[in-house]
């Protein structure tokens, strides 16, 4: 980062000023018991076993990523497992209707950073 956009940053961030995050780039399927974020509604679930690569995509076409740096440290809505579970399990025709269920139901849960 050169010394100019350094500058101009901290000038943004004093006058409040905040640029919409871009999505983060496409990934490979992740591993079970990673997490998966959509960050444009703050919502974060666990990928558990049964999970296929037709949802995997439909998700990312949904504006599902996996989580790329650590700490995470944005406070998110965790969806619980047992409509994970429902999600892995339902017919393609009705995931947009029980992925809306789902996020309705998610829950919110400390991040790491906020535990005391």
């Amino acid at each position: 980062m050169s010394f100019f956009q350094s500058i101009r940053n901290r000038a943004r961030s004093l006058m409040g000023e905040q640029r919409p995050r871009r999505l983060p780039p496409r990934g490979a399927k992740p591993s079970i018991g990673s997490h998966i974020v959509h960050v444009g509604i703050g919502v974060r679930l666990t990928v558990q076993a049964g999970l296929s690569d037709e949802l995997w995509l439909w998700l990312l076409n949904q504006g599902w990523r996996v989580v790329t740096h650590r700490p995470d440290r944005r406070s998110y809505r965790d969806i619980p497992a047992s409509w994970v579970t429902r999600l892995i399990d339902c017919d393609p025709k009705s995931r947009k209707s029980l992925l809306a269920q789902a996020i309705s139901n998610a829950e919110a849960r400390p991040t790491v950073g906020n535990r005391r």
